[in-house]
């Protein structure tokens, strides 16, 4: 299996995370998908178009030998701006992307199973999501920094970023992003937590540098999110982010 990421440069980089490329010369099954906070437009041929919401847990995934995905990957907060539905509405269901935005999805699938190659097929991805011409509003900002943060902010805090009372930015973050503030900081924990795990893993110093109180904290979320313990899910088959 052949995955490859390309961070978003430019104006986009502040709304797009990365675009992102997956290939298969032999069948794979059950690919790992952990939950990251963001929302991915994800295309397969023979599938089309689709966007992928937050998740709460983890999925997993069959493909086919020679199987091609694309997909970009928004940063928390701020797919809603592209698509024009707030991302509450996907949080853990994958839904075709013509379900949204009806013809120009199916035109832009068009164009993209003929494409030539993989390459081509992210170039005209991305091309059909332009950085908007505003910049993000005082939620996305105050989620922006929850991300910057990996998650270790208080609530109140971001809310208060945000101009809004904790009542009121739970509500927005949960529109916005398609998860509430306090969740969407443990699933960025989280997210951090698998980024500083490795061969060889102290465990007790991942859940330090992640912002956990202690390793049986760090645990619970696993369990949470993966169904398992940090162990069992580095002992797998390497897994991807997205949703």
């Amino acid at each position: 299996m052949g995955y490859r990421e390309q961070v978003a440069e430019g104006p986009l980089g502040r709304w797009m995370e990365c675009a992102w490329w997956l290939e298969t010369a032999s069948p794979v099954r059950g690919y790992a998908v952990r939950p990251d906070g963001c929302v991915d437009i994800v295309f397969q041929g023979g599938i089309g178009l689709q966007v992928v919401g937050a998740m709460t847990r983890e999925r997993r995934h069959d493909f086919a030998a020679g199987s091609r995905t694309c997909g970009i990957r928004f940063h928390p907060g701020m797919a809603g701006t592209f698509l024009g539905a707030a991302p509450a509405e996907f949080t853990d269901r994958t839904v075709a992307l013509a379900d949204v935005w009806g013809r120009p999805a199916r035109q832009l699938e068009e164009r993209m199973a003929g494409a030539p190659s993989m390459d081509d097929c992210v170039r005209l991805l991305r091309g059909a999501f332009p950085p908007p011409e505003r910049p993000p509003d005082s939620v996305q900002r105050a989620i922006e920094a929850m991300v910057a943060a990996h998650g270790g902010v208080d609530v109140d805090w971001a809310a208060s970023q945000a101009g809004l009372s904790a009542r009121q930015f739970r509500r927005r973050c949960l529109e916005e992003g398609g998860l509430a503030p306090k969740h969407l900081c443990r699933v960025l924990r989280f997210r951090r937590a698998c980024a500083l795990a490795g061969g060889g893993v102290d465990w007790a110093g991942v859940a330090a540098l992640a912002g956990y109180f202690d390793q049986a904290h760090l645990i619970r979320d696993f369990h949470e999110f993966t169904g398992a313990t940090p162990v069992a899910v580095f002992s797998k088959t390497p897994a991807a982010a997205m949703g």
